[in-house]
């Protein structure tokens, strides 16, 4: 056994182990498992449930899975889910009310006890993006108690790229494709000649300890060699690009930008993109009643600034316009989110380009607004 525990080297068996030692310490293992064409994510109780053999075939509007020759479990790209499923839920009871038979009505919150999770096969993209909920949802005075219940319990098995898909943009936004820390335990797939295994690195007490428990032999300088090798390479494979410019004085300097108007000519304003970013947080309230008006229920759901009621005002809406939404949501990712959170609100996931049904790609979007205001023809609006 290697004597320091923060590093190792595991097979396939001790992936299986990992996630037997997770379950055994009381906690859901959440994985990436084929289902329904498609790489999703969902509770795992071994190994073989890995999408060992599969890979993803990308591009705006398109998803297919493909087979791989080998026989690789994490060479395939962000799906269509992210890990905000399980940490932000997309509905939730906030509370329930009854009237008694004497008329009173006794409110109860939902006390419900938060899940303890442990999230295998977290892309550093989506690594960054649960770094970005934290500071949203609970790093300010307003905290999301539920969501801070929840991230403090899970674990998080960091998974680096050393493949990344074509519509994946993550350089650009600096999330990957290393992990970064904030995970409790990373690996790093290596399949060659030396055979089928992972590097792995504790990044918490906690990770060393499961770490520890695992079948694992000490890290050698060839897999370590080669694992950092195959992570740099995928950083010069990207399939996308953003334009190497201050996005947030880009979008500020192009609100009135002729190709605002394009985009939303193309723009369904079905919110995909939201549902499917890993970063996108907005919620609201549904009331509910059963048929005898006793019993009343509120719940937290998603909601989608593309969405018409979204910012309905007594006098209407604010943003009528699929124009106005669409800049609203591509602004406030890539600019205005610096002024409410410190950082960027993209991750460079390509979700929202392969899961938008008419395969609006944000990164092509931005690239047309730096033209444009290269060539002198948009127009922003000076802050105030």
């Amino acid at each position: 056994m290697p004597r320091d525990r923060s590093t190792a080297v595991i097979g396939t068996d001790g992936l299986d182990a990992l996630i037997r030692v997770l379950a055994a310490g009381g906690r859901t293992v959440i994985g990436p498992t084929v289902r329904d064409g498609a790489i999703v994510l969902a509770e795992i109780a071994g190994g073989d449930e890995l999408p060992y053999g599969w890979g993803v075939e990308l591009e705006a509007g398109h998803y297919r899975l493909r087979p791989r020759d080998d026989g690789a479990a994490f060479a395939h790209s962000a799906g269509p889910q992210s890990w905000k499923t399980y940490l932000h839920p997309q509905r939730e009871r906030q509370w329930t009310a009854d009237r008694g038979a004497d008329g009173a009505m006794t409110v109860t919150e939902d006390d419900t006890p938060p899940s303890s999770y442990a999230f295998l096969g977290v892309r550093p993209c989506d690594l960054r993006a649960i770094a970005v909920q934290d500071r949203v949802l609970s790093g300010g005075p307003h905290t999301d108690s539920r969501y801070r219940a929840r991230r403090e319990r899970a674990f998080l098995v960091a998974v680096e790229c050393t493949e990344p898909g074509a519509t994946c943009f993550c350089t650009s936004m600096g999330a990957g494709p290393a992990a970064e820390p904030g995970y409790d335990l990373a690996l790093t797939e290596v399949v060659d000649a030396g055979g089928h295994r992972f590097w792995a690195r504790a990044g918490s007490e906690e990770g060393a300890a499961v770490l520890a428990e695992l079948p694992r032999r000490p890290t050698d300088g060839a897999t370590e060699t080669t694992a950092r090798e195959r992570v740099a390479e995928a950083a010069d494979r990207m399939g996308r690009t953003m334009p190497q410019v201050d996005l947030r004085l880009l979008m500020r300097d192009t609100l009135q930008a002729e190709r605002w108007n394009d985009v939303a000519s193309r723009c369904l304003t079905c919110g995909n993109c939201t549902m499917a970013c890993p970063t996108c947080f907005c919620t609201t309230a549904e009331d509910v009643t059963d048929l005898t008006g006793e019993h009343a229920e509120r719940w937290r759901r998603w909601e989608s600034c593309f969405d018409l009621e979204f910012s309905h005002l007594p006098g209407g809406p604010v943003r009528a316009s699929g124009h106005s939404r669409y800049r609203q949501w591509a602004t406030h990712k890539l600019g205005t989110w610096y002024d409410q959170f410190g950082s960027s609100g993209c991750v460079g996931c390509g979700r929202c380009i392969v899961w938008c049904p008419v395969g609006i790609d944000i990164t092509e979007e931005a690239h047309a607004l730096n033209e444009e205001r290269a060539a002198g023809t948009a127009q922003g609006e000076a802050p105030s």
